[in-house]
């Protein structure tokens, strides 16, 4: 019997192009294999809201996994499936050690079942202030007054945005003092570095992992480019990185396709199926 085989793909880097777009050819090519059974989802930093607006071409069936493991939701109508929350000690801690968090960063939260991003009103660093304008629209976005108010509701994330000697030593305080999972790497769109933090035990890999159990598959089949790929590729069947992808993952990886450019991850499907 065949093995049952599940291909998870990034997004930003891997799936999408440089335009920060999935290509017409990627989602007619992955809409016409998953209706002939290929078993496809995505797992990406992003939250679904986002990530929505950038595969809306996408008929996805299965669950994908958003804010690097936090959050697994459905793509169709972003409904959250499982959520992956900081507990109180957490949270006591970033409110404690990360008291200048106002400039650099904000905080993802869940009130019901509806994601909210929430920032505090004071001067920010400029890569912050470039997010904050991109999404000043978005009705979800919104000011706090303090740490405590960005931290209500049920927390699940922290994003920190600015230069490399900015942001690198909020990394330090949670390698050396916490057990928190981060991803601290520089953007692939701009100069301005990232720290993505979730709750203990909270991954990519870790979500996956757990998917492919409840759904009963039996392989998996990972495609990256970024640091944040580093969990996936470690647990995988087969790995393969983008071109584009950083050295360190391709060192991990199976093989290495061509580009996020080119439409690599769907060429592969789309010659593997």
């Amino acid at each position: 019997m065949a093995d049952k085989i599940l291909y998870v793909s990034d997004l930003d880097g891997t799936l999408m192009r440089n335009d920060g777009k999935v290509s017409s050819f990627t989602a007619d090519t992955i809409n016409r294999l998953v209706s002939q059974g290929l078993a496809f989802t995505y797992a990406t930093a992003r939250s679904i809201e986002s990530a929505r607006t950038v595969t809306d071409g996408l008929k996805l069936k299965l669950p994908v996994v958003t804010r690097n493991g936090a959050v697994l939701a459905d793509n169709s109508d972003g409904r959250s499936i499982r959520k992956h929350l900081f507990t109180e000690e957490d949270v006591a801690f970033l409110k404690k050690s990360f008291t200048g968090m106002g400039r650099y960063g904000f905080v993802s939260i869940f009130e019901g079942d509806t994601m909210k991003r929430i920032c505090m009103d004071c001067g920010h660093s400029e890569g912050l202030q470039g997010y904050l304008d991109y999404y000043r629209d978005d009705p979800n976005l919104i000011v706090a007054k303090d740490l405590d108010s960005m931290f209500r509701g049920a927390p699940c994330y922290v994003t920190l945005i600015g230069d490399k000697e900015e942001i690198e030593p909020y990394s330090e305080l949670i390698r050396n003092e916490h057990e928190l999972e981060y991803i601290f790497q520089k953007d692939i769109y701009r100069d301005e570095y990232w720290l993505d933090i979730t709750a203990k035990g909270c991954t990519k890999a870790k979500t996956l992992t757990r998917l492919k159990e409840d759904l009963g598959f039996d392989k998996l089949v990972i495609f990256g480019d970024s640091l944040n790929d580093i969990s996936m590729f470690k647990i995988a069947d087969e790995s393969y990185a983008v071109a584009n992808a950083v050295d360190d993952l391709k060192a991990l990886a199976t093989a290495v396709i061509g580009s996020n450019e080119e439409d690599s991850v769907a060429r592969f499907l789309e010659k593997r199926i």
